[in-house]
């Protein structure tokens, strides 16, 4: 999804120019004619959506800096561009001090313009991006900073909402890789143990010897190996939140306590001679079937519906992918960042290709594999190219491999005027010079070196890159701009 810019100009001629370099750099554009225009714009309905403004300083009715200390109380997360024709000193530093991000002196280069642009965005992203990380950190996220405006997780967000008001017991269930511990963790951070401590334990991961100690903790010199005294998840959660990832496999022995713990309030660590109460806000997760695993004798039924007092589903990604384009520019964000990529973006027929496909392994799967793209990609944009894994699995989408290079009618003999020329006017079967002995255009040799290449290497894209000295990412480039791609997106 591309970022929408507001351009705030009141001479129309600039204004469309200015409207048609947004949108050539690859964003939405929308325009405004004067301050007060842009602010309705903002206040309405459409406004939440702006990324960037473009104001400009000199405008009739309300000039930029006027509009620069109204947009404040309205969106001041959003970064301005000012741009004037006057340049001054006086006047950079006063739009600075009003809110503006950057200034830039009319006529403003495309070049400058659209890197001014990139940077801001970037940087808001990463802001964003930040401010997410600290309130996870903080155990103070919310559901409005997830990622979840589809309609599939609508009701998810309500009962998360109405859940924490309360110190019910929650049951998340959902497949694997769907996000059940950020939806834990936005739970907490709209109840009023908002910032206490949020412990994750998953079940599955911990030995089957070290359940019991992890879980409730143990005295020193209580078994071989415990040294020290050890606190447990419970007291390390204490005045917080637990949250137990993939309950349905703890043993069958450690639900019986885990029960216990639940009722009574209270756990035994191991070798201790008297237990400890803990006041901990529990929220399990589990990705199994648990009445059928109930009916098998594979999980106590008393237990079950202790944990399953109010239960959520989330979707998978499947069913929710409104979701998909604002996940994956929130991965390119953090993971360009992360990995000091140059990648912005992702190209619309690379995104259409991702939301054709069923993410099996859902949010964790989509994460890992814009992570793999960013490592591919050799551009500032992610596109199919750096998919090939989704590309072979979607339909529609497998670069099909071209014909071979056409015969054509070898030229007259040249003359030799060395080794590294040859004599029938081709090179390993590709003419090189036309019927008439002119020497044919780059690019259409270039054509048919690959076309070559892709037969003697059965569309082996990796071998066919590497044997031609180009990237994978390159081929792929080359093979769109000379139409060698009859069926990409």
């Amino acid at each position: 999804m591309a970022s929408r810019v507001l351009i705030i100009e009141d001479e129309p001629a600039q204004r469309r120019i200015l409207e048609e370099m947004v949108k050539r750099f690859g964003f939405e554009a929308a325009t405004a004619e004067s301050g007060l225009r842009g602010l309705d714009y903002m206040r309405g309905s459409q406004g939440g959506t702006v990324e960037l403004v473009i104001l400009d300083l000199v405008m009739p009715e309300m000039d930029g800096l006027e509009f620069l200390e109204k947009l404040q109380g309205i969106r001041g997360d959003v970064p301005v561009i000012v741009q004037t024709s006057q340049g001054s000193i006086e006047t950079v530093i006063k739009a600075m001090r009003a809110g503006a991000d950057d200034f830039a002196v009319k006529p403003v280069s495309p070049e400058r313009l659209k890197i001014s642009i990139q940077n801001l965005l970037k940087v808001n992203a990463l802001t964003e991006e930040v401010k997410r990380l600290n309130k996870k950190v903080g155990g103070t996220l919310t559901f409005a900073d997830l990622i979840a405006s589809s309609p599939g997780m609508a009701n998810v967000t309500r009962l998360g909402k109405r859940g924490a008001s309360s110190n019910i017991p929650i049951l998340i269930e959902g497949e694997s890789g769907v996000g059940k511990e950020m939806i834990a963790r936005a739970i907490q951070g709209e109840s009023d143990r908002a910032g206490k401590p949020f412990v994750a334990v998953n079940c599955g991961a911990i030995p089957e010897n070290l359940v019991e100690s992890t879980l409730f903790g143990h005295e020193k010199g209580s078994f071989t190996g415990a040294t020290a005294r050890h606190l447990g998840k419970f007291q390390e959660a204490d005045g917080g939140t637990l949250f137990l990832d993939e309950v349905a496999e703890l043993p069958l022995d450690m639900q019986v306590k885990l029960l216990r713990a639940i009722q009574e309030g209270e756990i035994d660590p191991v070798g201790s001679r008297k237990p400890v109460k803990v006041n901990i806000r529990l929220i399990s997760a589990t990705n199994r079937n648990m009445i059928e695993m109930v009916k098998a004798g594979q999980f106590r039924e008393d237990l079950y519906y202790r944990l399953n007092v109010f239960p959520i589903m989330v979707p998978p990604l499947r069913d929710r992918k409104d979701d998909i384009p604002a996940l994956v520019n929130h991965f390119i964000t953090r993971l360009a960042a992360e990995e000091g990529r140059k990648v912005r973006g992702i190209r619309p027929e690379a995104l259409d290709m991702l939301l054709a496909y069923g993410w099996p392994g859902n949010v964790r799967q989509l994460e890992n594999t814009v992570f793999r793209a960013l490592v591919l990609c050799e551009s500032d944009l992610l596109g199919i190219e750096d998919f090939p894994q989704i590309a072979s699995l979607v339909d529609g989408y497998d670069v099909k491999i071209p014909a071979p290079p056409a015969a054509v009618p070898a030229a007259r003999a040249l003359p030799a005027r060395g080794a590294s020329e040859v004599s029938d006017g081709t090179a390993l079967g590709i003419p090189i010079v036309t019927e008439g002995g002119h020497i044919r255009k780059l690019e259409d040799v270039e054509a048919d070196m690959i076309r070559l290449a892709l037969h003697r290497y059965r569309g082996q894209m990796s071998e066919v890159a590497r044997k031609l000295g180009i990237g994978r990412s390159t081929l792929y480039r080359k093979m769109r701009d000379l139409g060698l791609e009859e069926n990409v997106g």
